[in-house]
């Protein structure tokens, strides 16, 4: 007889422990944060400011003693949403001339999709921070204490520690993005359920969600 092969849920596969404030607590303690940042059209940009841009994009990799990591998200873009509001135009237009626009306007749009791939993408900046080994914390309390210790946080515990690494990545996270103002790109610090959709769409990219905005 053949094994039951036991399958683990997908859960098991994301090092993500929780999201709280919008902060990233991965399954080994470490902090993360997830910055959305706007594009600028390189291209388009003078001589003089191209070597701006670049310089004060240098000037922000080199102050930072520590790394970070830029991610872009390309999705081909939902026109259905689009597509549904032009309908219910069409529903309630009472001219026949502007029905028969809005139809042929409609499936202009419908085929221009359908023969050429219209992508948006998205540009992410993750913050990380480490903090210190909770086991390296124990041992520095005494070999007694270490001992007789549960060995676990308390939940008050756990919450102090967890304002102090804040306070950490904030300050990490706020230094990335005064470099990247100097640069001319706008960011924003996802908030909780908008990393949590983020995740949602990586790991199911079947489902099509709404684009996360800078506000």
């Amino acid at each position: 007889m053949s094994e039951a092969i036991s399958s683990k849920p997908s859960q098991d596969f994301v090092p993500i422990k929780e999201v709280r404030d919008g902060i990233i607590v991965l399954k080994n303690g470490s902090m993360r944060t997830l910055l959305l940042v706007t594009s600028l059209n390189f291209a388009l940009k003078s001589g003089d400011e191209q070597t701006s841009i670049v310089y004060q994009f240098q000037n922000l990799l080199n102050s930072l003693d520590f790394p970070i990591q830029i991610s872009v998200e390309s999705k081909r873009l939902d026109i259905r949403p689009y597509l549904a509001t032009l309908e219910e135009r069409y529903q309630v237009q009472l001219s026949d001339i502007m029905k028969v626009q809005i139809r042929e306007y409609i499936n202009f749009v419908k085929n221009f999709t359908n023969e050429t791939k219209i992508m948006t993408k998205n540009f992410y900046v993750c913050v990380p921070y480490d903090p210190a080994i909770i086991g390296a914390a124990q041992k520095d309390k005494g070999f007694f204490k270490s001992v007789f210790s549960k060995g676990k946080e308390t939940a008050k515990e756990k919450n102090l520690s967890f304002e102090e690494n804040r306070t950490q990545i904030e300050q990490r996270t706020g230094a990335v993005q005064q470099g990247l103002a100097r640069c001319g790109l706008r960011s924003a610090v996802l908030g909780t359920d908008e990393v949590v959709e983020l995740f949602y769409r990586m790991f199911n990219p079947g489902d099509t969600e709404k684009p996360i905005k800078l506000k």
